[in-house]
Order: C-alpha cells, then sequence, then structure tokens
C-alpha cells in the first residue's frame, strides 16, 4: 500500500509502537511515522506507507497544533504529571496573570530540551542518562510558539491550545510558564489535534484500522501522496518524453501539458507531474539556469 494513514494514536503506545503494530495489521515493512509524541500523549500521527516513506521528513517539518492541561504548583523531573515530583507549591496567582503569562511565550524563543527526550548528547540518548541519575548541560534550541489561545482557567489547571513550529516540547512549555509564574509546572494531559494538515476527528485507532483491513475498506481512508501538493498545478510529459521521466531527467517545459486540458506550465515555481498510466511521478522545479523544469522530490512509477 503507498499512501498515508492518519492514525490517532493513544495513550500507553509510544510512536515506534504504532508503526510496529501497523506492519503486523497491514503485513508490510516499509512504514515510518511524522514525529514523535510521547507515551502518555495522544493524538494525529501521520504514518506513511510504501512509496509516501518519502514525504516522511516533510510532514515531519510542518507546525503542529496540540491541546494541553498544564498543572500548577508541580514540578517533575520529566516535566509531565508521569514524573517524580521535584517540589508542590501554593499556587497563588490570578487568572488574568497566568493568561498575560502563558500568552507572552507567543513568538521565538529559546528552549531547553528536557532530560526525559530522545534527543542525544555525545551519542546518548538523554532520557538513558536521565534513568541513571545524570543530568548534562543541554544547548537552548530555539523553537516557535505561533499562537496560545487559553480555554479555561480553573486553578490550578489551565486548559490551552498551542500552534507551534516543530521541536517545540509542549511539557517544557508548560514547565517555563510555571516557572514564569513563580509556582512551577507540569503537563498533565496532551492531544495533538493538528499535524501535517491532518486533524484528530478525522484520525483512526488502530482497532478501527484493523476493522477497516478485515472489510477490506482500507483504499477509502488511505491518503494519496499526491494529495499532499494539491497547491501545485499538475502536468503530463508528451509521450515521447515518457522516459526521460521514468529516468529522473530534467523536462523541457514544451514536453509538458496540464493534465486539466491546460497548455505548457510558467517558466518558474514547482509543479506535479504524473506519468501517462496517471500514476504521480513526483514534485518539479524549475531551473532559471536551464530553463527546464528539474527533479525536487520523485516517486518511482509502477
Amino acid at each position: 500500500m503507498d499512501g498515508i494513514l492518519n492514525v490517532y494514536k493513544e495513550r500507553g503506545f509510544t510512536s515506534h509502537d504504532v508503526v510496529a503494530k501497523l506492519r503486523g495489521i497491514l503485513k508490510q515493512k516499509k512504514i515510518g511515522h511524522t514525529g514523535t509524541l510521547d507515551p502518555d500523549a495522544e493524538g494525529v500521527l501521520p504514518v506513511c506507507l510504501g512509496k509516501a516513506t518519502k514525504v516522511c521528513s516533510l510532514l515531519t517539518d510542518s507546525g503542529k497544533t496540540y491541546r494541553a492541561v498544564l498543572l500548577l504548583g508541580r514540578e517533575t523531573d520529566t516535566q509531565d504529571i508521569s514524573g517524580r515530583i521535584l517540589s508542590e507549591r501554593e499556587v497563588s496567582v490570578e487568572e488574568s496573570r497566568v493568561r498575560e503569562v502563558a500568552e507572552s511565550f507567543v513568538g521565538r524563543y529559546d528552549q531547553i530540551p528536557p532530560m526525559y527526550s530522545a534527543l542525544k548528547v555525545d551519542g546518548r540518548k538523554l532520557y538513558e542518562l536521565a534513568r541513571q541519575g545524570k543530568e548534562v548541560e543541554r544547548k537552548p534550541r530555539t523553537v516557535e510558539i505561533y499562537g496560545i489561545t487559553i480555554e479555561s482557567v480553573e486553578l490550578p489547571r489551565v486548559t490551552m491550545t498551542v500552534s507551534c513550529s516543530k521541536g517545540t516540547y509542549i511539557r517544557t512549555l508548560c514547565h517555563d510558564i510555571g516557572q514564569t509564574l513563580g509556582c512551577g509546572g507540569c503537563m498533565e494531559r496532551l492531544v495533538r489535534t493538528r499535524a501535517a494538515g491532518f486533524s484528530a476527528e478525522d484520525a483512526l485507532t488502530l482497532d478501527q484500522i484493523e476493522g477497516l483491513r478485515d472489510e477490506g475498506r482500507l483504499e477509502e481512508v488511505l491518503v494519496p501522496v499526491d494529495a499532499l501538493f494539491s497547491q501545485y498545478p499538475a502536468y503530463v510529459p508528451e509521450e515521447g518524453a515518457q522516459r526521460f521521466l521514468q529516468n529522473g531527467n530534467p523536462l523541457e517545459v514544451s514536453w509538458l501539458a496540464g493534465r486539466d486540458g491546460s497548455g505548457t506550465p510558467e517558466a518558474g515555481g514547482i509543479i506535479r507531474v504524473y506519468g501517462s498510466d496517471g500514476n504521480f511521478a513526483g514534485l518539479y522545479e524549475y531551473d532559471g539556469e536551464t530553463g527546464r523544469f528539474r527533479p525536487k522530490k520523485l516517486f518511482f512509477l509502477s
């Protein structure tokens, strides 16, 4: 199977668990996920199958949206509710102050990754060191918070929706908000509601996917690779240029005709290219120096 499945990762599973279980459900080895979710987190996890694994990195790089519950007054070693409690303090801040501080994190800020994370320092994963009781210096990484919407403040809990760049740790954001407020804080719950254009409302659990497999209906929910690039116009090379496409060669502008019956593409930008059999071949980008379209990302024709 080739395409993307919008999987709803349930609590207790790692992202690796999801891929392993899908390999068993689909009897297919070539599967990759598009961004790790902590075991205690849940929500959208787009999974790429077959030829679609070529777009894993593109989907991973996209921004994401989360719904998080911040528990103020408690700090843990993992920065979430599952960790060992390091301190507990009374929460005596005003709701207006909570909103002010949380919203102050919108924009770019330097975030220190948590020790309990899969990032590596000197070849060792941080969580492996943390489990040995070791803490090492971590360099801050610049992340961007596109927006924070406070849904409710029922102290000590704050429920908020966060849109952010890749590489952002929401539990660290919760920790940092608590630090700024002076009472500490940790993440109590996390749901990823959007990732790479996929939403939680349309996501399927592993049990639902298995059920669709048994009914022979998986194709109905499999998102084709080219659907991810619908913003680019689609073209097909003339019959005599098909061999150039199959070999991954650059294509002359004059060889291309629009799938919708339009003429040749404009000299610029990115286009989708399809084979004469209708299969999506890949993305091509105009090269101003040669005056031709060159391959940007190819998906082999079947």
